[in-house]
Protein backbone atom coordinates (compact mmCIF):
# COMPACT_ATOMS: atom_id res chain seq x y z
CA UNK A 1 0.00 0.00 0.00
CA UNK A 2 0.73 3.79 -0.70
CA UNK A 3 0.92 6.08 2.38
CA UNK A 4 1.02 9.83 2.24
CA UNK A 5 1.06 12.69 4.62
CA UNK A 6 0.86 16.10 3.72
CA UNK A 7 2.35 18.68 6.02
CA UNK A 8 3.16 22.54 5.90
CA UNK A 9 -0.41 24.04 6.01
CA UNK A 10 -1.82 27.35 7.86
CA UNK A 11 -2.97 30.88 8.04
CA UNK A 12 -1.43 33.24 6.02
CA UNK A 13 -2.43 37.15 4.54
CA UNK A 14 -2.45 37.73 0.92
CA UNK A 15 0.94 37.44 -0.85
CA UNK A 16 2.47 35.51 1.96
CA UNK A 17 3.93 31.99 0.88
CA UNK A 18 3.58 28.53 2.73
CA UNK A 19 5.63 25.23 1.46
CA UNK A 20 3.62 22.22 1.53
CA UNK A 21 5.33 19.05 1.94
CA UNK A 22 4.45 15.33 1.11
CA UNK A 23 6.18 12.21 2.73
CA UNK A 24 4.86 8.81 0.79
CA UNK A 25 6.07 5.26 1.89
CA UNK A 26 5.14 1.93 0.58
CA UNK A 27 6.49 1.44 -2.80
CA UNK A 28 9.58 2.84 -4.80
CA UNK A 29 8.58 6.24 -4.84
CA UNK A 30 11.27 7.55 -7.96
CA UNK A 31 8.88 5.16 -10.36
CA UNK A 32 5.52 7.50 -10.10
CA UNK A 33 4.38 11.07 -10.89
CA UNK A 34 3.02 13.06 -8.04
CA UNK A 35 0.48 15.27 -7.83
CA UNK A 36 -1.35 18.23 -5.93
CA UNK A 37 -5.17 18.86 -5.76
CA UNK A 38 -7.24 21.35 -3.61
CA UNK A 39 -10.46 21.52 -2.33
CA UNK A 40 -12.47 24.30 -1.26
CA UNK A 41 -15.85 24.08 0.53
CA UNK A 42 -19.19 23.37 -1.79
CA UNK A 43 -16.07 23.08 -4.84
CA UNK A 44 -14.87 19.87 -6.43
CA UNK A 45 -11.19 18.88 -6.26
CA UNK A 46 -9.24 20.49 -8.15
CA UNK A 47 -6.14 20.05 -10.13
CA UNK A 48 -3.33 22.28 -8.97
CA UNK A 49 0.32 20.63 -9.81
CA UNK A 50 1.96 17.58 -10.82
CA UNK A 51 5.50 16.24 -12.07
CA UNK A 52 6.99 12.85 -13.72
CA UNK A 53 9.18 10.49 -11.08
CA UNK A 54 11.96 12.11 -12.48
CA UNK A 55 11.04 15.34 -11.83
CA UNK A 56 11.58 16.42 -15.59
CA UNK A 57 7.45 16.29 -16.46
CA UNK A 58 5.69 19.34 -14.74
CA UNK A 59 2.32 20.49 -15.32
CA UNK A 60 0.85 23.28 -13.28
CA UNK A 61 -3.17 25.15 -12.95
CA UNK A 62 -3.55 28.09 -15.24
CA UNK A 63 -4.80 29.54 -11.38
CA UNK A 64 -1.45 28.86 -10.07
CA UNK A 65 1.37 29.28 -12.72
CA UNK A 66 3.83 31.58 -11.92
CA UNK A 67 3.12 31.63 -8.11
CA UNK A 68 3.38 27.91 -7.42
CA UNK A 69 6.06 25.28 -8.16
CA UNK A 70 5.98 21.68 -7.26
CA UNK A 71 9.32 19.50 -6.74
CA UNK A 72 10.43 16.52 -5.26
CA UNK A 73 13.43 15.06 -3.85
CA UNK A 74 13.60 11.46 -4.09
CA UNK A 75 15.81 10.29 -1.91
CA UNK A 76 13.25 11.68 0.76
CA UNK A 77 10.70 10.49 -0.79
CA UNK A 78 8.65 13.54 -0.83
CA UNK A 79 6.91 15.89 -2.55
CA UNK A 80 7.25 19.86 -2.09
CA UNK A 81 4.64 22.52 -3.08
CA UNK A 82 5.56 26.03 -2.90
CA UNK A 83 3.17 28.60 -2.95
CA UNK A 84 4.18 32.12 -2.95
CA UNK A 85 1.85 35.09 -3.77
CA UNK A 86 -0.68 33.59 -1.92
CA UNK A 87 -4.36 34.93 -2.64
CA UNK A 88 -7.61 34.40 -0.92
CA UNK A 89 -9.22 32.27 -3.69
CA UNK A 90 -6.13 30.04 -2.81
CA UNK A 91 -8.33 28.71 0.31
CA UNK A 92 -8.78 25.52 0.54
CA UNK A 93 -7.83 22.03 1.80
CA UNK A 94 -4.67 20.41 0.17
CA UNK A 95 -4.21 16.84 -1.09
CA UNK A 96 -1.51 14.95 -2.15
CA UNK A 97 -1.65 11.71 -4.47
CA UNK A 98 -0.44 9.40 -6.16
CA UNK A 99 -1.14 7.11 -9.11
CA UNK A 100 -1.58 3.35 -8.99
CA UNK A 101 0.36 2.09 -12.05
CA UNK A 102 3.72 3.56 -13.80
CA UNK A 103 3.43 6.25 -16.79
CA UNK A 104 5.70 7.81 -18.83
CA UNK A 105 2.52 10.45 -19.01
CA UNK A 106 1.83 12.88 -16.04
CA UNK A 107 -1.63 12.31 -14.85
CA UNK A 108 -3.47 15.81 -14.16
CA UNK A 109 -7.06 14.32 -12.99
CA UNK A 110 -8.62 13.30 -10.16
CA UNK A 111 -9.17 9.71 -11.56
CA UNK A 112 -6.15 9.09 -13.13
CA UNK A 113 -4.77 8.87 -9.39
CA UNK A 114 -5.11 6.18 -6.60
CA UNK A 115 -3.88 7.70 -3.65
CA UNK A 116 -4.32 10.44 -1.24
CA UNK A 117 -3.26 11.93 1.75
CA UNK A 118 -5.46 13.31 4.43
CA UNK A 119 -4.52 16.84 3.11
CA UNK A 120 -3.46 19.86 4.86
CA UNK A 121 -5.25 23.05 5.07
CA UNK A 122 -4.16 26.36 3.75
CA UNK A 123 -5.86 29.39 4.94
CA UNK A 124 -5.54 32.71 3.10
CA UNK A 125 -7.33 36.23 4.69
CA UNK A 126 -7.49 38.45 2.70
Amino acid sequence: QVQLVESGGGLVQAGGSLRLSCAASGRTFSRYAMGWFRQAPGKEREFVAALSGSGGSIYVADSVKGRFTISRDNAKNTVYLQMNSLKPEDTAHYYCAAPDLYSSIVPTTRNEYAYWGQGTQVTVSS
